[in-house]
Parts: structure tokens; sequence; C-alpha cells
């Protein structure tokens, strides 16, 4: 018997998409939370942030529009009147005396896509400027970057389903088990039943992922191009290139092989630091599978050229016509709950909605004919990446930083360089579900925000599943929805006429019709669809059944015809050019980050979740033997680590699960939830020249050993 009291919602932390069920419990204001069995990406499943994701809801939450003339002042609570009032007023102010380029947004993954959608008509349509970037950028974007030169626009090909029917998946730059759990579990079901599936981990961390493996390759951080490339010799040596595939389907091949006669195995075993027999092995794998998976996330997206270590990857399905059929396919892993619906909204510096970009002369003609804007409204020139923004900050060139639903003074790179530029800021907005966070140090006015639970929208996962996350209780206090904040903000600025939404379905209906024709069509989908039939995924133009469409939603490309001029997909020619800062003398290791199991990004939510904390204390840093035993570290120690940059300190943990040479943190304590145990003030910003993503994955250390008093050690939870 049905339940008529649950609600059908979708869990708000990574890119997996997990749909949950949500009931009543007891006491007022509680909720059970479990899996929806009825969900297509998750079938039921939920881990422990998903179960636990009701528990920090109503836990230090910011209530009421707050101001402080000076960062030395304390915040006195005033009326969303005044609030808006002095936003409006610095609004028109900075466009009157340093144009819209002093205006930035820094927007998150963590909006659903309808707050996306009205923060790109409000600064890039109404205010004229492209300065709004998102959290995505330090996420998705070299995925994004990879996608559109490879195949001529954004979207993974491939769909969950496929984690089930591959015969060989390669997992790359991702701790899945962790990070993704509820996809790898499909596939690691699979993967035990199945005896002929191989698996394939490359990551310098021996993790739970690499556990379940049959074949690991520790690879040196900054080498996978040198990997990709490697394979690539072996394949074309041993003849597993598709030549019809090739000739039909692609352009740019020659190119490609000229670059790849460079990798022979001697040469890339020495530079990966693997053997040549486990090259030959995954390279044999790959070729002799008939359908071949490749997943990645931050290991490959977060580099200095990440860009170009997507395209190697995805080189390989093309030398091999591993794409546009079941199991098969290159398979970015979305970080975030809806970085794929800001893809779509346009939520980036160099986007507008329905996968367009700003540089595009006839996308900003169309996007302005749809919000009824005068001619050449839209800037043509792509507004500034969030490191833009605090280089802005800096030069004293932004006037004004709006900040909606991440915190930047944890997850950006090179903090002590980013705490400073945000000091200068001469009028930052803060919009926030909670209070305190560190960012919240940094601002001006802040507006209190809803979250999960408290505001209806939409999301996309990383298979292109679009559900509906429903409002099931009120707001708290005085807080309102990113998208009516944006809109209200629209308003009183004269844009009435651009901004009539009483709802977010409305909202929604706007955003879909932008985006007919395109890549990303999702025309055919809306609240009321969404409601009555579950999730949806696209491509799904408008008036047309999933399953009657030419080209099936679950995949995209199954046609082989790609959206470039000439319909082929484009063969990159990379060489390896290694990591941005690579150690030396004075900083011998690369320092290298990533998340947990049960902690989210900066700990905003999961910090205020009892079961989870207890499960992570602390924060650790992992060191093999071989580096730990010439400085004297043994397990528990107090580690200080220092790069160019900055310093932290962190209890040791000495581990062969780590490669020699490399060094790992997890990037969730700030400074709220540890002391100087921050990962990004070791890291740098320096970024890929496509995508603009950050290289966190590594940096060069050293390590310096601490010696703390017994008190000071049980303080950091360290044991012996």
């Amino acid at each position: 018997m049905k339940d008529e009291t649950q609600i059908k919602t979708l869990c708000p932390y990574c890119g997996v998409g997990c749909g949950l069920e949500v009931v009543p419990s007891q006491g007022k204001g509680a909720w059970q939370v479990r899996g929806d069995r009825a969900h297509p990406s998750s079938q039921g499943m939920v881990c422990v942030k998903g179960a636990t994701v009701a528990e920090s809801i109503s836990k230090d939450r910011l209530l009421h529009p707050m101001w402080r003339e000076s960062l030395e002042q304390n915040f006195r609570q005033i009326s969303w009147e005044e609030a808006l009032d002095k936003l409006c007023d610095r609004l028109q102010t900075v466009l009157a005396s340093q144009g819209p380029d002093g205006i930035c947004m820094y927007g998150s993954g963590q909006f659903v896509t309808e707050d996306y959608y009205t923060a790109q008509k409000l600064m890039k349509g109404c205010l004229g400027t492209n300065n709004f970037d998102a959290n995505s950028r330090l996420c998705m974007s070299s995925a994004v970057s990879g996608y559109v030169q490879s195949f001529g626009a954004d979207g993974p090909p491939c769909c969950y389903e496929d984690l089930e029917q591959t015969d060989c998946a390669v997992i790359v730059g991702s701790n899945m088990a962790e990070c993704h759990p509820i996809a790898f579990n499909r596939l690691r079901k699979y993967h035990k039943k199945t005896p002929h599936v191989r698996l394939i981990v490359v990551d310098p961390r021996r993790t739970q992922t690499a556990d379940a493996a049959d074949l690991h390759l520790a690879l040196r951080p900054g080498t996978d191009i040198d990997l990709f490339n490697g394979i690539a010799y072996l394949l074309m040596q041993w003849g597993f290139e598709q030549a019809a595939f090739i000739q039909q389907h692609t352009s740019g091949y020659a190119d490609y092989a000229e670059v790849v006669r460079h990798y022979s195995p001697d040469v890339v075993s020495d530079r990966c630091g693997i053997s040549i027999s486990d090259l030959e092995t995954a390279a044999r794998w790959w070729g002799k599978s008939g359908r071949v998976l490749s997943l990645w996330s931050m290991g490959l997206n977060q580099s200095s050229e990440g860009t170009a270590k997507v395209r190697s990857l995805i080189d390989l399905h093309l030398l091999t016509g591993q794409i546009g059929k079941p199991g098969a396919g290159p398979f970015s892993l979305t970080g975030q709950p809806n970085a794929m619906g800001g893809r779509e909204a346009g939520g980036l510096s160099h986007l507008l909605p329905g996968y367009r970009f700003v540089a595009n002369p006839q996308h900003r003609a169309e996007v302005e004919h749809a919000w009824n804007l005068p001619a050449g409204q839209i800037s043509p020139n792509p507004g500034r990446t969030v490191w833009d923004m605090i280089r802005g900050l800096e030069a004293g060139e932004v006037g004004l930083f709006w900040i909606a639903a991440t915190n930047p003074a944890v997850s950006l790179p090179d903090l002590v360089r980013v705490k400073a530029a945000l000091g200068r800021s001469p009028f930052t907005v803060y919009q926030e579900a909670y209070f305190p966070t560190e960012t919240a140090e940094f601002a001006h006015l802040l507006l209190p925000a809803t979250q999960w639970s408290e505001k209806s929208g939409t999301m996309t996962n990383s298979e292109r599943m679009v559900t509906l996350a429903k409002a099931f209780q009120p707001a708290p206090g005085e807080a309102r929805a990113d998208w009516e904040i944006f809109c209200e903000v629209g308003r009183r600025l004269g844009f009435a006429a651009q901004f009539p939404f009483q709802t977010a379905a409305e909202v929604h209906a706007e955003f879909v019709k932008l985006t007919q024709g395109r890549p990303c069509d999702m025309s055919g989908i809306s609240h009321a669809r969404l409601e009555q039939e579950g999730p949806l995924q696209w491509p799904l133009p408008s008036g047309e059944n999933p399953e009657s469409q030419t080209q099936p939603a679950k995949r995209l490309y199954t046609n082989l015809q790609f959206p470039t001029p000439d319909g082929r997909a484009r063969f990159s020619a990379s060489h390896s050019r290694g990591l941005a800062e690579p150690p030396d003398p004075d900083f011998p290791l690369v320092l290298t980050t990533g998340r947990l199991y049960g902690h989210w990004h900066t700990q905003t939510r999961t910090g205020r979740t009892e079961k989870i904390t207890q499960m992570y204390p602390n924060p650790f840093i992992e060191i093999h033997p071989r580096d730990a035993e010439p400085l004297g570290i043994v397990e528990g120690d107090v580690v200080e680590v220092r790069s160019r940059r900055g310093w932290a300190r962190f209890p040791a943990k000495v581990t062969r699960a780590i490669a020699p040479g490399t060094v790992f943190v997890p990037m969730h304590w700030g400074a709220l939830w540890a002391d100087h145990a921050e990962a990004n003030a070791l890291t740098h910003p320096t970024a890929c020249p496509d995508s603009k993503q950050p290289e966190l994955k590594a940096c060069a250390v050293k390590l310096l050993p601490i010696r703390v008093e017994t008190p000071v050690r049980e303080e950091l939870g360290v044991v012996g």
C-alpha cells in the first residue's frame, strides 16, 4: 500500500543524483529519509550523506538579513526591505561608477536550475555583465571544454545502465567508491557477478575503488596524458584501431598518430612510474573488450592541462570506436548535485542557457530575443572566472561581489591570497542557508536562503536525468529561495517584465524553451510532467515520447553524428606537459587532495551531522613509509605541511595506500572545523588555459614533523 505521506525528492549532495523518499518521523519537524526504489538512477540505494541529510537542516540557520558597514563591526539584523535597498543601491552605484564589469556573482552547483537561470538572466541579460561563475569552475569545467572540443557540445554521452553493460570499466582520477558511492555500487555488483568484466583504476592512492580493481595503476600525479598516449601506442601497434570508424566519423587522426608515436612503453613506464607489463595489460584489456566505459572526475579535471587530459582519454574511445553504444563511452562523473543543470542554464562566465556561448553572436541574439532585451545587451566578452574575480578584488576593479550557496574562503586555491582579496572587497553579499561559515567572515550583507526541503526546483545528474526536488516544509525565519531573491532584485532595478515569475515551475517553463533545438533539448520536460511521471532524461524535445525519438535519450551519439560543423568527432593531439608545480629539492613531495565518503565539500552541512562527524572527527595526512621514515614521522605524529603559499598541520597516517613521493589530505576542513588544517592553504591557482579550472589536485610541498605535548595530541585526536 502506497504511503500517501511520503515525498519524493532528490539527494542534494553529489552528482549521482539519488532519489530519496522523505516521510514524517516522530517529533515536530522531524523527517525520516530513505532511498526511492522507483528512481532510475539510484534504484533505492542511499549513502550515509543522503540518509542523514535531514539532521542538519535546522541547525545553525541564517534566519534574517544581517548587515555591517565594515568587516571590523558585528552584524546587526535588518529587514528584507532594507537589505534589498542596500543591495540595489550598491548595484546602481557600481554600474554608474565602474560599469557592468565591476559587478561579480559567484554561484554554486548546489543551486537548483531555476536559481541558475534567473541569475543568468539578471547578470548577463539585465545588468550586461558575464561576470557570473560558479564553483563548478573548480569541479567540471575541464569536462565541459573537453566534450565541447572533442564532440562539438557538452553533455556526458553515457548513462548509468552502461555501468551494468560494459566489458571493461576504466576509472581514472576518481575515488568513485567514496565520492560517487551509489553509482559505484551498481558497477561493483555487476563486476562481481560477471567474470569476464575487467575493472581498471588509475590513481596514485590505493583507495576503496582501487581495492576493487583487477588492475590498479598507481601512476605519478600529472602523467595521465602519458598513460593514455602510451595505451594508444600499443593499441595502434597491435592493430586495435577501428579504421572504418576513424575514417567515417572523426577528424584529426593523422596529427594524433604523430603525437602518439613518441609514447613507447619504456618512455611511459618511466614517466608514469608503472611497469611495462601493467601498461600492456591495460592496453590489451581495452583493445580486446567489445564495450569500454571510462569514468573520471577531479583527478583529470582539476589540472593545468585538464582539458587535454579529458580529450586524451576521449581519444582512446575514438581510436577504438568505443562510443554511442551500450556499455561504452567517456563518462564524466559530475561532482555536485546540479553542476549539470548549471551547465544547461549557462552557469559559467563564458556560457549562455541552452549550451550557448557568449562569444557567439547568434547565440547572444537568440537569448536577447527570448529575454525581450535590446540587441547588444549581452556582452560579447566572456566574463570573469572566479579566479579573475579574486584578482579583480586585488586590483580594486570589483565594486560588488555577490556569493551564493558556496564557501570560497575554504574551497578556492591559495587561501592566504584569497582571504586577503576578500578582505579588500568594498561590498560583499553572501547568500547562504547557514551561519557561521568561513566566508561569512568576509561579508557585509548576509541574505538568508532556503535549501533542500524548503524550495522546489529541478536538478540534473551525471546521466542527464532531471529530477524535481519539491519543498515539503516551510522556510525557517525569513529565508527566501535564491531564484526569488534574484527576481526581486531584477524587479527593483527596473526589469519587472523580465521577472514575472511567481513559482519555480514558471521559471523552469521559460528556461526549457531556450533549450529547444539545442543539444540539451529539455523542452518536453516540465514540473508537472516530472511530478506525474518521475525523473526524465534529456534530450527530450517537446511533444515527443522518449521511446519514439530517433536518438534515444539514454545515450548520445548513437547515430555517430556529432554536433560539429562536419558532423565528425575530433581527435586531439596533446603532448603531456606534466604538473604546473613539480616537486624539487626544496619541496620534494606532491600533495594531492580529495573527498571522504561521509563529508561533503567544506562541511557546511555534513559538519553539522553528528553521525558523519563521528566517522571523521579529525583531518589527516597520508604518507608512504618511504617518505615518513627519513623524517622520523610515525603514525599519529603531527606534521606541518608547507608549500610556497602557506602551511597546514595534520596528524599523520603512515600507509602504503599512497604512492611514494605523494601525500594526501582531505579538502573538507576549514577554519570553522579545525585549526590550521586547510588543504587549500597549500594549493596554487595555475589553471587549464581552456577550461580555466585550477590544478587543485597537485602542488609541491615539504613535511616537517612537529613534536607536541600529550594534551595537544589528544585534542587533535592523535592516538599513541
